[in-house]
């Protein structure tokens, strides 16, 4: 599975012929998700339901039963992420909390996410074992879409995110704009012995499954922003800082917090534009991202991400293509057209932000 990703997810969108999709990459989605025009990041609300109606499939279902392999005393793991912990866990694997989407609204200007409570391994229930279900099929394929894929046949329709827990990742394309207006942006390589998933794909950074800092009760509300989060994640995959922010308070004191500072006061002067650009489905696992992309002027930039690293927790950055020493890949229309067109192992999430930046790169980059 991990070696052949790129072809699954491509077998996997197949699946799905009259599904929307983000230009003309796998991703899918529902036309609702795609705003005509990127989305400051404070103009998409977030929407809480406490008590939200359970998911139609939580992957413990006879339907999953193929993928989830017998224990020592001959009854079946329940779950995906009980077989995984226990047979093949990845370097990073924790059941921690997480934000679960239940709807989105992007179009005619307004932005809205309506979130609740859930945990991680719930996406994984669903997500890798659909995964593992295709890649064994592929292997051995048998006549019948909806017999030989009974969990995918269950979950239904990909946008449908009633029938499972969607914990959404949010996937951030990093620009930096020098002031000439030319752009460059960082690419990473997930490491599969590392990640749960998308291993051995390119990807954009940073990535990351949108979840509160700790497992503190308190932190469920405090870290219920899409930028608190994406700050987190620059600071752990470009400078391989730590998880834990306990020396920051519990919850996360963000007013404490240098880092935090800095990004957001960049903002407030222009220096930093973030932008959401839209919602999307992968089709191989359904893991669903929001599609950010954050515009660095270049000075600023460079000062902020002076230790930026070759390799992370999750993987290897590439981000050493441009010319005399520029940090990052040309944001030119061959390399989008290269990543984010199908010629490289792109995840679908990433391709599909490239070519939304690239569409929109006149209000973005002006």
């Amino acid at each position: 599975m991990n070696q052949r990703r790129h072809e699954l997810a491509e077998a996997a969108s197949r699946l799905y012929p009259a599904a929307t999709r983000v230009g003309t990459t796998g991703l899918l989605c529902r036309e609702e998700w795609i705003p005509d025009r990127p989305l400051e990041l404070d103009e998409v609300e977030l929407s809480w339901t406490g008590h939200p109606p359970p998911p139609a499939v939580d992957g413990s279902e006879p339907a999953s039963a193929h993928v989830r392999p017998e224990r020592a005393d001959g009854e079946r793991y329940r779950t995906y992420a009980d077989a995984l912990a226990a047979l093949d866990p990845p370097a990073l694997f924790e059941n921690r909390p997480s934000y679960r989407l239940l709807a989105a609204h992007l179009a005619d200007g307004v932005g809205c996410l309506d979130l609740t409570r859930g945990r991680y391994f719930d996406g994984v229930n669903i997500g890798e074992a659909l995964a593992h279900e295709l890649a064994a099929w592929r292997a051995d394929p048998r006549p019948g879409v909806p017999q030989s894929l009974p969990l995918r046949n269950l979950v239904g329709d990909p946008c449908d995110l009633s029938r499972r827990s969607a914990m959404p990742a949010i996937t951030t394309l990093t620009l930096r704009r020098a002031a000439s207006g030319d752009a460059w942006f960082l690419l990473h390589r997930r490491d599969p012995a590392k990640v749960t998933h998308a291993g051995g794909l390119y990807q954009v950074i940073p990535v990351g499954i949108f979840q509160p800092a700790d497992d503190n009760p308190a932190s469920e509300q405090n870290d219920l922003s899409l930028w608190r989060s994406m700050v987190r994640e620059f600071s752990e995959e470009l400078l391989a800082t730590s998880e834990d922010y306990r020396h920051l308070g519990s919850p996360l004191d963000y007013g404490r917090w240098p880092f935090y500072r800095e990004l957001s006061a960049a903002r407030e002067t222009g220096k930093l534009r973030v932008s959401c650009l839209g919602v999307g489905v992968d089709p191989l696992t359904l893991a669903v991202d929001v599609l950010t992309v954050a515009v660095f002027d270049s000075e600023f930039f460079d000062a902020t991400f002076d230790g930026l690293v070759g390799a992370n927790a999750e993987g290897h950055i590439i981000a050493s293509q441009g010319a005399a020493g520029t940090p990052g890949v040309p944001f030119t229309s061959e390399v989008v057209d290269r990543f984010g067109g199908g010629a490289e192992p792109m995840q679908a999430a990433g391709a599909a932000v490239l070519q939304l930046a690239w569409r929109h790169r006149a209000s973005l980059l002006g």
